[in-house]
């Protein structure tokens, strides 16, 4: 039997999803002062979009490795809004607005093309 005095899910209180980021997010920048945020949450849609804009120069260190910490913060992220009953979008913004010609980098779900070093690595050396 349920405890009656246990809030459930739809019960509690809405995530503060601006401050968890800003929790998440924040070890990784260089001065806090330029994380921007904005979070939207549908009326019509169990839908939160989440925008979250910072310096380039920090963008290294919030995707991390490999994009392992950011993949950290959307998990984060997707299970409260989950726990909430809602799904969770993020777009990510590198730069200040207007800091490069197009206004900011987004991050893209498309991967950068594969570098090519100088040296042919599929075929062997001649031996002399």
């Amino acid at each position: 039997m349920p405890d009656p005095v246990a809030p459930t899910v739809s019960q509690a209180a809405p995530p503060d999803y601006e401050a968890l980021i800003r929790f998440l997010v924040q070890p990784f920048l260089e001065s806090t002062d330029v994380l921007r945020l904005d979070c939207e949450v549908s009326q019509t849609r169990p839908k939160i979009w989440v925008r979250i804009a910072f310096e380039s120069a920090d963008k290294g260190r919030v995707f991390g490795r490999g994009g392992r910490n950011i993949q950290a913060i959307r998990t984060v992220l997707e299970a409260i809004a989950g726990l909430s009953g809602y799904s969770i979008h993020l777009d990510i913004f590198g730069g200040p607005p207007g800091a490069s010609g197009n206004g900011a980098d987004r991050e893209s779900g498309e991967k950068p093309p594969p570098r090519r070093s100088g040296s042919s690595r599929g075929s062997p050396r001649p031996r002399r």
